[in-house]
């Protein structure tokens, strides 16, 4: 009698994917609702959407087809997020790049997938499983290959966003893991819990109240203060944009004349303060590449930098290339031009990250076969040591230099060794506005996450100042030249996050890794469903067991 009835009894549904349908066009959607959160678009709330749209495509689906969906996500979103690197050099290297970065993401999907049996044992965890799975993701794409490269973080889609906030809290890692969690609970209030989901899901209270969590967390953010006490008094900062006479990898063909514009523009900024027009500068900022003619190998350079320092009558910092340590070496600088004086050594900013496969080329014989342009770098650019802590006398200054602005660790060692304000030196004639603006948002979460008033000074745009709460008070234009002057507070206080550095990060991608963990454990132990199979085999008294392991290698246990 007992067996009759468990040969007739009925077992519950198993689990099952969305169609693939269905979770093809969610991936696309995925990679393209992440794109439009990213400047210029500005949609920051679609970045979320994006994260729940990945993670109901690639749920309970073997690894494989996560990391396939993984991956159009990632090509649909990097390809053309990065197409400013396709303008100069080539298609290829365009392609590698983006297809590089994608990969990232494909194995977020295969990671997502491979631990749907611990979210579909513990429904709770799927909101963080997810933003766990994000940060981790970040952390493995910021320093792999060749130190990484953060660009696409979904933390600097959020300029505009509440959530921007709690950079002061956590830095880029925490704003990601609330843009994630936002969206793993977006994906948990609409997938219904059970068997096969439907395409267009029904709410239940579950669901509103899930989806009344993400909003509510994503406005939390509010309540996060920004800023912090000043540490002396205001000080008048200008930027001098001078442009370039031509866009592209030849902006500095002309070197001369790219430190020229620069130099007249800060004689007619010095004209305006003669004339009462401009109230007196206490500081300037010149962009990297200002002067690409090492000045302290070319006297004339020099005399011209001091001619426009002693005009102005305050210090200018000069981005300039110098020659050496060694041959065929070069350096990306930040150099304190002081008026009357000179260039003091002793102030002086050597950038630390220099960019692989642009001012530098590792594996050159190998590069050279993807692109002729990497003979281009002739000279290749050495490391610096130590951060840009300067002291321009009104402010002390943290300077980092192009992509720097994207590296978590850079520019924390700058307010950690004493600078009251953030500079951002940066040269975009290679690139386009969109590569510009990418990176003000870099620069603005920043401010943000420190708690300092912040600067970008492009040679040719997008140039512009930024309060300590995120906010842009004043911009130029692309490819134009334009002086920018402001009042900016420098401040000495230190923010939870600056405090924090590495620790929540490090903390948010271990707790990844023991999820993974515990997802291993239920896809070895236990049984994802038992469906009867008597009907298909001819064979009555037959059952067969899927366990979560076996659904990701293909295969099937049959017991009696």
């Amino acid at each position: 009698m007992v067996e009759a009835e468990r040969e007739t009894a009925a077992p519950s549904p198993a689990p099952r994917p969305l169609p693939v349908r269905a979770a093809v066009p969610m991936a696309l959607a995925a990679g393209l609702a992440q794109l439009l959160a990213f400047p210029r678009y500005d949609l920051w709330w679609l970045a979320p959407v994006a994260v729940a749209l990945l993670a109901a495509a690639v749920h309970r689906r073997r690894v494989r087809a996560g990391a396939g969906l993984g991956l159009i996500a990632g090509l649909v979103f990097f390809g053309p997020l990065l197409e400013w690197t396709n303008l100069h050099t080539g298609v290829l290297p365009w392609v590698l790049l983006f297809v590089a970065e994608s990969l990232f993401i494909a194995l977020l999907g295969a990671l997502a997938a491979y631990a749907s049996p611990l979210v579909d044992r513990h429904r709770w965890t799927w909101p963080l499983l997810t933003a766990l799975l994000w940060v981790g993701q970040e952390a493995a794409r910021d320093r792999l290959p060749f130190g990484g490269f953060p660009w696409g973080r979904l933390a600097f889609s959020q300029g505009d966003s509440p959530a921007l906030r709690f950079a002061a809290l956590g830095g880029a890692p925490l704003v990601t893991f609330v843009v994630a969690l936002v969206g793993g609970l977006l994906v948990a209030a609409a997938w219904p819990r059970g068997g096969t989901p439907a395409i267009r899901p029904r709410l239940s209270p579950a669901s509103v109240l899930l989806g009344a969590g993400a909003v509510a967390l994503a406005a939390a953010g509010l309540l996060v203060p920004v800023g912090g006490s000043a540490s002396g008094p205001p000080v008048r900062v200008a930027i001098v944009q001078g442009n370039v006479p031509r866009l592209g990898l030849d902006f500095n063909a002309q070197r001369r004349a790219v430190l020229d514009n620069h130099v007249n523009g800060t004689l007619q900024l010095a004209g305006r303060v003669t004339t009462g027009q401009e109230k007196q500068p206490d500081l300037v900022i010149w962009p990297e590449n200002s002067s690409d003619v090492d000045p302290f190998l070319d006297p004339q350079a020099a005399a011209e930098i001091s001619r426009a320092a002693d005009s102005v009558k305050a210090p200018i910092l000069v981005g300039a290339v110098l020659r050496g340590p060694g041959e065929n070496q070069v350096r990306n600088a930040g150099v304190v031009w002081l008026p009357g004086q000179g260039p003091d050594e002793s102030r002086m900013y050597v950038k630390r990250h220099p960019v692989p496969f642009a001012e530098y080329i590792p594996l050159r014989d190998i590069a050279r076969m993807v692109s002729k342009e990497v003979d281009r770098v002739r000279s290749d650019f050495v490391a610096g040591q130590t951060p840009g802590v300067l002291d321009m006398g009104p402010a002390t200054i943290g300077d980092v230099i192009c992509f720097e602005v994207a590296y978590d660790g850079i520019v924390r060692d700058t307010v950690t060794g004493g600078a009251g304000i953030l500079a951002v030196q940066t040269n975009n004639a290679t690139f386009d506005e969109s590569e510009a603006r990418q990176q003000l948002a870099m620069v603005r979460l920043r401010a943000v996450e420190h708690g300092r008033d912040a600067l970008m000074a492009s040679t040719v745009g997008v140039s512009g100042f930024v309060g300590a709460d995120g906010s842009v008070s004043q911009e130029t234009g692309f490819n134009t030249p334009g002086v920018l002057v402001a009042e900016m507070t420098p401040r000495a206080t230190r923010t939870l996050a600056t405090q924090l550095g590495y620790w929540p990060e490090m903390v948010l991608s271990g707790l990844a890794v023991a999820t993974l963990v515990a997802a291993a454990v239920i896809r070895r132990r236990r049984p994802v469903h038992v469906t009867p199979t008597g009907a298909e085999l001819g064979t009555p008294g037959t059952a067969q067991t899927t366990t979560a392991a076996d659904e990701a290698d293909g295969t099937r246990t049959e017991s009696g």
